[in-house]
């Protein structure tokens, strides 16, 4: 196998950034699998692109004249390592997040039509009984939330964003029980209180959903 990153492009090694950039992106049109290329060609022409791309991997691989092969070994095993993070992000994104939002949407969803109905008349029975019932199914959905949250194991890459997604469904179930107590002794500020916090929850849960948009695995 060709020891040279410049050889593996076709390029001299006073090749410009944008003539390094169009070697490579011509060979790897050429040479990709997806249509029919090699697949070791491709790998040394992604190391060798992996190398000459940065001016300080260059000037670190001009000055030390590493054994290209060497470098298609470290780029594999990056390759490899990348790749089996991209899954395990994957498999949490589908087994947490998506059941979670689900179910978060759900309880989100209903509560502005609940306050409205209950708002016509608070002390009618039949109205806080529909209300009542509503909160009792929201307590049953956080709790298979919370389930949920620690069935998988967080990947370490994204623990920003599952800890904001703790926040989310932790600020529902906050206001869910405010306004269980709202049902038992009619003080105006546990409604309000509650309605604030799924107000809050709604805002977090949009904003987790424009994050996951930078999150290629869904």
């Amino acid at each position: 196998m060709e020891n040279n990153p410049y050889h593996v492009l076709g390029i001299s090694e006073n090749a410009s950034p944008e003539e390094i950039k169009h070697a490579h992106r011509y060979l790897a049109k050429k040479y990709h699998p997806d249509t029919g290329g090699d697949d070791n060609k491709i790998l040394a022409i992604n190391a060798a692109w992996e190398i000459l791309k940065n001016k300080n991997n260059k000037d670190k691989f001009s000055r030390t004249r590493k054994d290209f092969k060497s470098s298609i070994e470290e780029f594999k095993v990056r390759e490899k390592n990348s790749s089996t993070k991209d899954k395990e992000i994957s498999q949490w994104l589908k087994i947490v997040y998506k059941p979670i939002d689900r179910f978060m949407v759900e309880i989100i969803n209903k509560f502005p039509e609940k306050i409205k109905e209950l708002s016509a008349d608070p002390y009618d029975d039949n109205l806080m009984e529909s209300f009542s019932k509503y909160i009792e199914e929201s307590k049953n959905k956080l709790n298979k939330i919370k389930r949920i949250y620690l069935s998988l194991a967080t990947p370490n890459t994204i623990n920003n964003f599952s800890l904001s997604l703790y926040q989310s469904f932790s600020e529902i179930e906050d206001g869910i029980n405010e306004w269980d107590i709202y049902t038992k002794g009619y003080v105006e500020s546990y409604l309000h209180d509650g309605q604030e916090m799924l107000r809050k929850a709604e805002k977090q849960c949009s904003d987790l959903r424009k994050e996951i948009k930078h999150l290629s695995f869904l």
